[in-house]
């Protein structure tokens, strides 16, 4: 793991700033955390929507492995200082899995870990057909995530799905549950209108850091990082945005080259080779290497 710049900030120490709030973009491999880092953003989200999305070409169904979870986690990590949260699931079982998943999350460089409230099958939090499990459950879980940490750095993000499986009001009565388990930061997910978003910023944003994910065509309205702020929010997610971009960009791109069987007509939406490795910093490489020539 690289050493943390003086220029670095924890998420802890983000997250304590008055006033200020945290925009996490999602990642999903290596290379979309060097671009997102060079974009200026303070802090990244490892989305396992966007996993499953590249490293499986299949849909977010709880289908991502830890081990692949982690696998990815290393690599972003020994590229990028910034801060990571990194998308945990449900933990992969039962508190016992939750413990040794936070562990070797830490280990492994993530700075906070998100835990949900799906039972199995879990889906994504914008999708039908999702249920929980029972609250006491869930708090457990959290316990166990917190007695895991090796560092009160490492933050427990608590999320809760149950707006839309059983209801705003138990949303609510949830959220407060996990809060008392002991959880960093709290997550209540898809919300479905402004004033459901205001009610919960207002109720909650007080209390404890409190997330709002951004899905393009999900259940939330669509909002910018400074509107949700102004609610109450302190952490913003746009886990799969970076993969959508990709897909249309993919498209297009080999459609004209099936079409044309060159990429001339294209070039225009591409990075030039040495851009690529500019950005990737193959000067560094270069001269590392030189070094033990």
């Amino acid at each position: 793991m690289n050493e943390k710049t003086s220029s670095t900030l924890s998420l802890k120490e983000l997250l304590a700033r008055p006033g200020q709030g945290v925009v996490a973009p999602g990642i999903y491999d290596a290379l979309s955390a060097v671009i997102a880092e060079q974009a200026g953003f303070e802090c990244l989200y490892l989305s396992g929507a966007s996993l499953a999305y590249t490293r499986l070409g299949r849909p977010d169904l709880g289908l991502m492995a830890v081990s692949e979870i982690l696998d990815t986690l290393a690599l972003v990590r020994e590229r990028v200082d910034l801060p990571l949260i990194v998308d945990g699931d449900t933990g992969f079982g039962n508190a016992l899995n939750v413990r040794r998943t936070v562990r070797q999350f830490e280990r492994a460089g993530a700075n906070a870990i998100q835990i949900e409230d799906q039972s199995f099958p879990k889906r994504c939090g914008h999708l039908k057909g999702k249920s929980l499990v029972d609250s006491r459950e869930m708090e457990g879980k959290i316990r166990a995530a917190v007695d895991a940490r090796e560092s009160d750095n490492f933050l427990v993000i608590a999320r809760t799905d149950a707006i839309a499986v059983s209801g705003l009001d138990d949303a609510r009565r949830r959220a407060d549950r996990y809060i008392a388990a002991g959880a960093d930061v709290l997550f209540i997910e898809a919300p479905t209108t402004l004033e459901q978003l205001t009610a919960l910023g207002h109720d909650f944003g007080c209390r404890i850091p409190l997330v709002a994910n951004m899905v393009e065509g999900g259940r939330t309205p669509l909002m910018t990082a400074a509107q949700l702020f102004d609610l109450g929010y302190r952490v913003v997610i746009f886990p799969g945005g970076a993969v959508r971009a990709v897909l249309r960009q993919l498209q297009g791109y080999y459609n004209n080259l099936q079409q044309t069987g060159t990429n001339a007509a294209f070039s225009g939406n591409m990075a030039q080779f040495a851009e690529l490795n500019e950005i990737i910093g193959i000067a560094d490489e270069v001269a590392r290497a030189e070094k033990y020539t």
